[in-house]
């Protein structure tokens, strides 16, 4: 494994984004979902910060990772932070341990989706290599929504049914800001329950009813994260997209079907994308 190297943004004030990926570094020699679903992709995890407190939004890819991020907000004088994971997915919980004395936050979902694979993650045989060991389960869970209050400033955490069943934003309404974890994905969304596709629509409807002016996904363009992020319509075209895929209409290469969204700037094209989109159509094909 190398040394994590993660390149610390500032998209918007008092929000740290932390970026790897997209620079051809591996993450360990062979096979791994390190490299194959979260590197080559590149992947970001935020930190809200105010005052000597933060929030941090998802541990990264590993336990060092993790560590890298609580050093950052330590050098910033950040002496108590709460974290809250995005949903279960390996990507955003591998880095709990570095968090271990924090109150770590998830809906009851992510949060028994964890418990229920605890031991497959922590032996590496679930999605395989690298096996995260420990494995640290959230300490406080809610359901539907929950707020926080971070140096005076309101944190709502909202749960929606996108991308999986388990999904937790952050929304910061005074500032019309979204932090939307994988609910939205640059080029397009990675399909991991074709069958959910009618809730998944619903709720994008209902994140868009949110009207953010400013989206930081969890995995993007890193030039549209560091410069403050995406606008409303990135939430109109991963449901143009989506419902392609539920209409059996997304055959094909994947640039021609988002093509007008990469012309007016919406979407920025990255070509590990179009092996997401094989794996989407693969995926819709099994759930038949």
């Amino acid at each position: 494994m190398t040394a994590p190297l993660l390149r610390v943004t500032e998209p918007q004030a008092n929000i740290l984004a932390f970026w790897a990926g997209r620079d051809g570094s591996r993450f360990a020699e062979g096979p791994n979902w390190v490299d194959d679903g979260a590197l080559s992709l590149g992947i970001a995890s935020y930190a809200l910060i105010g005052g000597d407190r933060a929030v941090v939004y998802d541990t990264h890819i590993s336990p060092a990772h993790g560590q890298a991020i609580r050093d950052e907000l330590t050098r910033r004088g950040i002496r108590h932070i709460s974290v809250v994971l995005s949903h279960w997915h390996l990507d955003h919980v591998a880095g709990t341990a570095a968090f271990a004395d924090c109150e770590i936050i998830a809906n009851t979902r992510t949060a028994a989706h964890l418990a229920a694979h605890r031991a497959a993650i922590e032996d590496g045989s679930f999605h395989g290599p690298p096996a995260i060991a420990p494995l640290v389960l959230p300490d406080l869970t809610f359901d539907r929504r929950m707020v926080l209050d971070l140096n005076r400033e309101q944190v709502e955490l909202l749960t929606f049914n996108i991308h999986s069943d388990d999904a937790t934003v952050i929304w910061l309404p005074e500032r019309r800001i979204l932090l939307a974890g994988d609910t939205l994905e640059d080029c397009v969304t990675w399909v991991s329950e074709p069958q959910d596709f009618a809730l998944h629509l619903a709720d994008l409807a209902r994140l868009a009813a949110l009207r953010p002016e400013y989206i930081l996904p969890n995995h993007g363009a890193p030039e549209v994260i560091s410069t403050g992020g995406y606008g409303p319509d990135f939430i109109t075209a991963t449901a143009e997209y989506t419902a392609l895929l539920q209409q059996g209409r997304g055959q094909g290469h994947l640039r021609p079907l988002i093509a007008r969204w990469l012309e007016n700037g919406t979407l920025r094209w990255w070509p590990e994308y179009e092996a997401v989109h094989r794996q989407n159509l693969a995926r819709v094909a099994e759930a038949g």
